[in-house]
This record gives structure tokens, sequence and C-alpha cells, in this order.
């Protein structure tokens, strides 16, 4: 008989989460999901634990919360509350039921400019309430470098803090009044209170009341404890906060609201906040301090804070190194000087700009007259300042992409601090204890408020190794104990650090807080062995709990990053896939709030799958195909993600792996086969055109393979690319440049050939001879529906054809990313170590970059009095172009035209991503991501705009869902060129 963590049976544990899941569909509102699936997704935060959990619930209400709540401590089951999932420490992973707070309780419910104040439901993202609050010219103090996932709700039960803390204090100091749902499942309203009202709270025989009966016999049992044995520095997290209670003896009301806060979900559930916010800074300033060491920057700090700035962050070697290598943060490595060991940020903000600019001159100054740093970069605006705050606040995802295998920089000492007078010298005795042991790291975080985030690369699969880690946590808690700093500054105790509050607080501190859990949890059941009575810090670890990879061979190349497990793996559920307001990662997510449809939890349902005993079978099953389903495909983790995960790739084999076993489906042969059926179609146009414009024709397609009849098809095209190509007058060339190979691809050539005869047209008038190549299917189209074989057989052929065209430095260019860029990417993991591929891959370029290097040498001349003079083009750029090479070159093309100016969208996917919008179960969402942020900034534009994309979907989405004409960039400079 097996026995699970909390002592019972296997048996036992199965019939408590039977009738738990009965209850709560009967008595909830939100739904439910009890699957292995699920659970595993659930297991997870983005700390280094996993614990599987009973399953887990979606409350849409305080009444669903309740309802769980009480349901679970009926039958003995452990509630683990959870907001993001962001936690660092293991907090939000645990036994029992998670409660999944984010996904329907994410509302604002008001903002009051006047009181300052926001109520807001737990779910609630951060930039979210800053993007509503800046309305009104306010935001939330604590910024975190999470904001764009972190919940409300989560950064009250961690007492989160950020960059910006020096100024703003932590969540802690932003709370005002919290409903609650207690232990016991009844509902209570938190705010401060006078001694009358406590006095008269306490009389009720309720949970609530014995909280107001006996926690000031606690505070008054252990007043000496309480006012001696705290840790002195002010930027703590962990624990509970008596200190902040015990106030109230000396005549300050008694706030329960404030002493929940950091809490971790162990005392109450929080189901709405007041919570306070402050006057948002019109303009930010920054100094960028570049020095030769971290101590060297840690050494200029002292002068920064002089100067009083808003934050001061440092990021070493080792992350700056990693941003250099990721396409999204490349434009850091173009605006530092000489090649620095580490950076120091420093901003100032505030609404008067001359004082701002003194102050950066100050800084300036002070650092000249003292000898920090060998260079000071100033960025006063936005533009300026864009790529800094991208890098500053990927810090941790950044380090998590330098993981090899299992050896990661594993989160257990990084988030100590002590006074910033003597961040130096505890540094350096830090770096000797890592010295000492052999591990390496990498440090950054936040030097004003003395709080460094160092992450030792550990192996956790190797016990000594786990060892290692365990001794090195016992000497830095040491270690900080002697500088009087504090283990947790704000990321909380969780798994990882909650071990240890006993040996940081004292035996009297330490049995008040655990009295203070005793009396708000008699039953121990709201997210137990966290803060006290917790298990060992070694316990629960993810990647020690994994079983080895069973053997897999896969039709792609993942060998580099570990086989196909070690690819869905390098996920560390950091979570920025469950960003929302900007980026294109995740599109599905955005849209469904359903953590299985973000990146993470496609990634970790995949690594579930291939831990299985037989994973060949498992990546059939049907439920894995659910959570992979509303993948768009669109390659915005490969760029996005900090650690690159190719959710693309990584789908496109498990559907390989079902069609193995379930066959394939009538339409993923259809989509497959697109370039057959479009030559096809253009070859009995117009006539071919008629029938698929027919109600009756598109309702057999839809009942038949599936394709909706909601969506218009696009019209085949008489005269092909090939046709007109073979009939035409060579424009007259100045002096040839070169020969370039244009990739005539199944849409460009059958179905808008006028975007490639512009193409074609420009690249002639510029000096080009251009070969087409019309004769093969790059095998996008059958990746996307998992043919890999197939598409594999397509990329030998075309890659045979394009190294025999044009030579070997001969560009390769096309005008539809996806697939020109396929030779790019996947041609590498279909066709590995083959010398021809590497050839082909390193001749392809983007055509507007051979269009923009002729504008500039003169060789295409640009009319000032085409029709688009004075015009405001909007942009929005290819998914697949983002990701493998970015939009500068179509963005810089466009901005060459005369009397125009440019905007590129930060939109995300369009939402039709090749043939995922012309699937009927697929229509609606589809529909739903281009209505995000796409749908409504095209409607916005005035009629005069013109509206330009790159990818054909994104056109064809454009013009179903915003009723406008997007065009191609290559046909707006065709418009512009001289003959």
């Amino acid at each position: 008989m097996t026995v699970t963590q909390d002592g019972t049976t296997r048996g036992d544990e199965s019939a408590r989460a039977g009738e738990l899941e009965r209850r709560l569909r009967a008595g909830i509102a939100g739904e439910v999901a009890f699957d292995d699936y699920t659970r595993h997704l659930f297991s997870r935060d983005a700390s280094m634990y996993a614990i599987r959990p009973l399953g887990v619930a979606f409350p849409r209400s305080a009444d669903d919360v309740a309802a769980a709540v009480a349901a679970a401590r009926e039958l003995g089951v452990p509630v683990v509350p959870r907001g993001g999932g962001t936690s660092l420490a293991g907090q939000t992973v645990g036994p029992g039921l998670v409660l999944d707070l984010s996904r329907h309780m994410n509302r604002i419910l008001s903002i009051d400019p006047e009181a300052r104040t926001a109520l807001v439901e737990p779910g609630v993202v951060q930039d979210q309430l800053n993007a509503a609050a800046a309305e009104h010219g306010l935001m939330f103090g604590p910024d975190t470098s999470t904001s764009n996932r972190a919940t409300i709700g989560g950064m009250i039960g961690n007492n989160s803090a950020g960059s910006g803390s020096v100024r703003y204090g932590m969540t802690i100091d932003h709370v005002r009044e919290l409903d609650v749902v207690l232990s016991d499942g009844s509902r209570a309203h938190l705010a401060p209170v006078d001694e009358a009202e406590r006095a008269r709270r306490a009389r009720s025989a309720t949970l609530e009341g014995r909280i107001y009966r006996e926690l000031p016999e606690i505070l008054r049992a252990d007043a000496e404890a309480i006012a001696a044995d705290y840790p002195p520095f002010w930027r703590r997290s962990g624990g509970y906060r008596l200190d902040r209670l015990a106030a109230s003896a000396a005549g300050e009301p008694f706030d329960l609201a404030k002493f929940v806060v950091g809490s971790e979900g162990t005392l109450v559930v929080a189901t709405r906040a007041l919570v306070g916010l402050v006057p948002k800074p019109k303009r930010t300033v920054i100094a960028v301090g570049h020095f030769t060491s971290t101590a060297a920057a840690i050494a200029a700090t002292e002068d920064a804070l002089a100067c009083e700035p808003s934050a001061v962050e440092m990021m070493d070697r080792t992350i700056l190194e990693l941003s250099r290598s990721k396409l999204e943060y490349a434009t850091l490595g173009s605006i530092l000087v000489g090649d620095p060991d580490a950076l120091l940020f420093v901003s100032f903000t505030g609404d008067d700009e001359e004082e701002l600019r003194g102050r950066l001159r100050r800084l300036d100054d002070a650092w000249s007259a003292h000898g920090h740093g060998y260079h000071t970069l100033l960025a006063e605006t936005a533009e300026q300042q864009s790529a800094l705050l991208k890098v500053r606040k990927s810090g941790l995802g950044l380090l998590m992409a330098s993981s090899v295998g299992t050896r990661r920089p594993a989160a257990f000492i990084e988030d100590t601090a002590v006074d910033p007078s003597r961040l130096a010298e505890y540094t350096d005795r830090f770096r000797q204890v890592l010295d000492r042991h052999g591990l390496t790291a990498g440090f950054y975080g936040h030097c004003s408020v003395g709080c460094l985030h160092i992450r030792p690369f550990v192996d956790l699969t190797d016990p000594e190794e786990v060892r290692t880690m365990r001794a090195v946590a016992g000497e830095i808690t040491a270690l900080v104990a002697e500088f009087g700093g504090v283990n947790s500054s704000e990321h909380g105790d969780g798994l990882a650090r909650s071990e240890f509050n006993r040996e940081i607080y004292g035996e009297r501190l330490y049995e008040a807080m655990r009295r203070v859990k005793r009396v708000f949890d008699p039953g121990n059941g709201l997210n137990p062995g966290k803060i006290v009575d917790a298990p060992a810090m070694t316990e629960h670890l993810r990647d020690a709990a994994l079983p080895p990879a069973p053997p897999l061979v896969t039709r792609l190349d993942f060998e580099v990053v570990g086989g196909m497990r070690g690819a869905a793996d390098r996920c560390m559920n950091i979570g920025l896939c469950r960003k929302h307001t900007s980026g294109a990662m995740c599109p599905s997510y955005i849209a469904t709030r359903n953590e299985e449809d973000s990146t993470r939890g496609r990634a970790n349902a995949l690594v579930k799958a291939l831990s299985e005993p037989d994973p060949a079978t498992a990546l059939a099953d049907d439920r894995l195909h659910e959570v992979l389903d509303l993948c768009l495909m669109c390659k915005a983790c490969k760029s996005e993600c900090p650690l690159g995960v190719d959710m693309a790739a990584l789908k496109t084999e498990a559907l390989a792996r079902r069609h193995d076993v379930r066959g394939v489906p009538l339409r993923s042969r259809i989509f497959g086969s697109i370039r057959t059926l479009n030559r096809l179609g253009a070859a009995a146009a117009p006539l071919s055109n008629v029938p698929l414009r027919l109600g009756p024709v598109r309702r057999l397609m839809r009942r038949l393979a599936g394709i909706t009849d909601a969506r218009p098809l696009p019209a085949f095209a008489r005269r092909t690319l090939v046709g007109w190509f073979r009939r035409r007058r060579p424009a007259a060339r100045p002096a040839p440049v070169g020969t370039v190979t244009f990739l005539a691809d199944s849409f460009t050539t059958y179905t808008e050939p006028e975007v490639g005869r512009a193409a074609i047209e420009l690249l002639e008038l510029a000096g080009w001879r251009v070969v087409l190549a019309s004769s093969g299917c790059c095998g996008r189209s059958s990746l996307s529906k998992g043919l890999v074989d197939d598409a594999r057989s397509k990329a030998r052929d075309l890659v045979n054809r394009l190294a025999a065209s044009g030579g070997p430095d001969s560009p390769i260019v096309g005008c539809e990313p996806s697939c020109v860029l396929t030779l790019k990417d996947e041609y590498r993991t279909l066709l590995p170590d083959t010398p021809r591929v590497r050839e082909v891959s390193g001749r392809v370029r983007q055509v507007e970059e051979l269009l923009a290097e002729a504008v500039d040498d003169g060789r295409l001349r640009l009319r000032a009095d085409s029709w688009l003079a004075g015009r405001r083009i909007l942009f929005h750029g290819h998914c697949h172009q983002k990701a493998e090479v970015g939009t500068a070159a179509t963005v810089g093309l466009l901005r060459r035209l005369p009397g125009v100016t440019v905007e590129e969208l930060d939109a995300g996917c369009c939402g039709m991503a090749g043939s995922f919008g012309f699937e009927d179960e697929h229509y609606a969402l589809s529909m739903q991501v281009g209505a995000d942020r796409l749908f409504p900034a095209v409607r916005a534009e005035p009629a005069a705009t013109v509206v330009a994309a790159t990818g054909v979907s994104c056109r064809q989405q454009i013009a179903h869902g915003a009723e406008r004409t997007a065009w191609h960039p290559v046909r707006l400079l065709r418009e512009a060129v001289e003959e």
C-alpha cells in the first residue's frame, strides 16, 4: 500500500479526491479539474520544488472560495491559494486543493482617484492595475520585475517589493483593507479597528472572534521577543508580522489587514483588496554606470543613494552576456560602451524635468570625482530607456537561460538583504562562501536596499550537490544574521527558507508564530509547511523527482537541448508567457487566461508525457493534445521566453507521434498540401473561386473537413507569379549587383502574386538578376500539421534546388516570412548536419534589407510626391519574423518612404496563424486573439492611415476582423519608386 505525502494511503487519497471533486462541482460556479495533466501543471511554480495536488479549482467569486475552503476542511484536504504561480521559494505548490485565483477573479472593481485607492480582486495583474490607475495619474507603488504577470493577491501573500522599494516600501505599506476567507470557510473583512471594535469582535463565538481574542494575548505574552528578536533590517517578507501588530499596543489601530500580508496563504485566503495608490511620476531618467567588476559597482552605490534615486539596480557580466545572445534584448549591446563586467542602473523619477537632469549630473560628477566606473550612460527619453528597462526586468529569465541540462541557477539564497552601507563587505563574504564550495553564480538585484539575487548553479538530481546546497544555505543564514540582515527580503519563505525560521527569529518568537498559525488555522489546512513547521528545504525538489527520460527517437533534432524532454523541461515556470499587455507570447493564454494554454503549461504537460515509461504512446494522449491544441505555433516563445522554449517545434513532433498512432486527419492532409491545392485552384481560376463562395459548398467543407464557413477563403489568381515572371520584360538595370533567388511561396505565387511582382520589379530596378525558385514547397504548412516526413522530403528537394541556384554567396529572399524563415530555422532540425542546409540557411536574407540598401545607395530613387506622402503607416509584423530576425529591417524600409510617419504595433499575434483561423473549432479564438490589440488599433485609425503587414495571414485577418486593407511593405515601396 502506497503512503502519500500527508500520511494517508493512496486509496484514501483517491477517495477523498473523488468526494472533493463531486462536492466542488455541485457547490461552486467555477471550473474544477482533477485530471492527471492539470494536477501536474499545478504541481510546479517558479521555484525548484514540485508537489502534486489532489486537484485544482478555478473560483469565480468569494462565494466559490468560501465553499471550496469549507469542503476541503470537512474532508481534511489542505488548500493552496495561487495567483500567477511565479513564486520563487515554493509558496504556491503543495498537497491538497489548489485555488487558482487568477483565471476569473481578476477584475478591477473601482478606483477612487481622490482617496488614491483601488478595490481589486486577487487575480488582477500589477501592470493591469497600473494601466488603469495611470488614467488618473496614479500607480501601485511596489514595482516587481514580474509586473506583467504577478497578481496583486500574490504580492499580498508574498509582501513583494521590487526596484522602487527605497521610495515606496513594500506591499504591506499599501494594503488598506482585505476581504478574506478564513480556514473554516467563513468570511471576514479585515481593516484597522480601534480597541473598542476589536473587543466587540472578540466576543463573537466564531473563528474571527477567536482571532481578535487570542492575538492580543500572544502580543502580551511575547512582547519582549517581538521587540527584540526580529532582524533589524526593515525590508522583510518572511515570518508573521507580529512587530507590525504590536504597534496597536501603543495606541495605533489593530490592523489585521496588514498583519496577514506576507503570510503566504497560511492564515487566510484574500478575495478582495483595497490598496493604496501613489502619484505616478511624469518623468524618469536613468544613469547607467559601467564598471570593471561587481565590487566596483557596489562601491558606487553610496554616491548613488546620496542623490535620492528611486532605484539602484545592479547586473553582472553573466546577465549581460546572456542578453546579447537573445534577439529581444540585442539592442542593449549597441548602446553600451566597452565590455563592462557590471552595470549599475540608477533611476530618478519625478515631475520636474530639469530637477531630474540635475540629479543625473550630480551623480555623474560624484562618480567621476570618486573614480567610480569608466563610463556613465545618461538615458533621458523613453526610447533611450526601453532596451535598458527590458533587460533590467529580465535578469531572472536571462540567468535561467544559461542552464545546461539539470544544472540550473537554484533559488535558495537569492533573497537576502543587508543595510546598503554594508553591502560591499557582505557580498565579498558571500562570494567567499560560494568559492569555498566550488559554486558559480550570477549577481543582480537592488543595491539601493542591499538586496542581491544570487543564484548558484546546482544540479539538484545529484545528491552530493543537494547536500552542498543545504550546507551553503546554512552558512548564508548565519552570515545574514551576522550582518543584521534578512533571509527573505521580497520573495518570501516558502519551502526554500521556512526551515531556517526558528534559527532566524529565535525560539520564543518562532513559537509565537506557531501559535499565530494555530489561532488562524487550527486544522493546519491553509498552505501547510510554509513559514512554520516546514519540511527540510531539500524535500520535494522538482528535478530530483523526475525519473530518467525514457529513450525516444524523434523526427526533429532536439539533441542540442538534451532531447525532446530536455527541450520541454528548459521551462523554469517563471511565467513570462502569462503576460497579456505587451509582446506576442502567448496569444491563446491572453485570450483564455487558462494555465494550460500558456507556453509554461504546454511545456510542463509535455514533460509529464515524456517522463512516462512509453513516451511515444503518451505523446498521442487525447488530454495532452487538448493542452497543445490552442498553440498557434507563432514562435513567440522562441524569442520572448528567456529560456527559448520552442513550443512550435515541440508541438510539431507531438502531432507527428499522434499521427503515428491515430492516423492523419483529412484536414491536416488538405492544409499540408496547400501548394498543390493553390496551384490547381489558380489553374482553374476564376471559375474555381465561385463554388468556394457558395453557402452549401462551405457548409459541406465544414462538415467534412472542419473548415469554418464564417471566414472568406482567399481567391485564386489566374495570372500567377510564375506566369507573370515568364512573360515579363525585365526592368532595365543599372550596373548589375549580383544574383538573388526569390522564393515563390504558395501564397505569393497563387493568391497574392501582386506582392511577389512588386518585390521582383524592385529588385531588378535595384540591379539584381532575379532567379525564381517556384517548383517546390518549403514544407511550412506540413510542419504545422505534424507531417514531418512530408516536410523533410519537401525540404530536401528545395534545398537541393536552392543550393544550385544563384551561387554560394547570393542571397535568398521572399515576401512571406513564415516560408522564407523556415529555411533558417526548421531546416536545421529537419536535416541536421547537412552542409547544403547550412549553406542555404546562411544565404537567407529579408527582402527589405536588400531594398533598403538599394534606397541608401541611390539605386532605387523614391518620389516625394507619391500618394503616400503625408500619410501615417501602421505596421503589424509577422510572428515568425519577430521570433527569428526581428522587424527592424521592415520598419526601417517603411521609414525611408518620403513624407510618411510609421508606427509599429505591439499587438502580438494576429490570431490567424496560417490554417488555425480557418479551422472551425478555432475560429472564435482566432478572432478573440485579434480583438485583443490588433483589431482595436486598426479600427481606431482614420481612413487615411495606411495599414501594412508582412504576413499573408495577417493581411487576411485584418481584412476580415477590422475591415481594412493591409498592404505588404514592398508594395508600398513600389508605389513610391521612380521608374
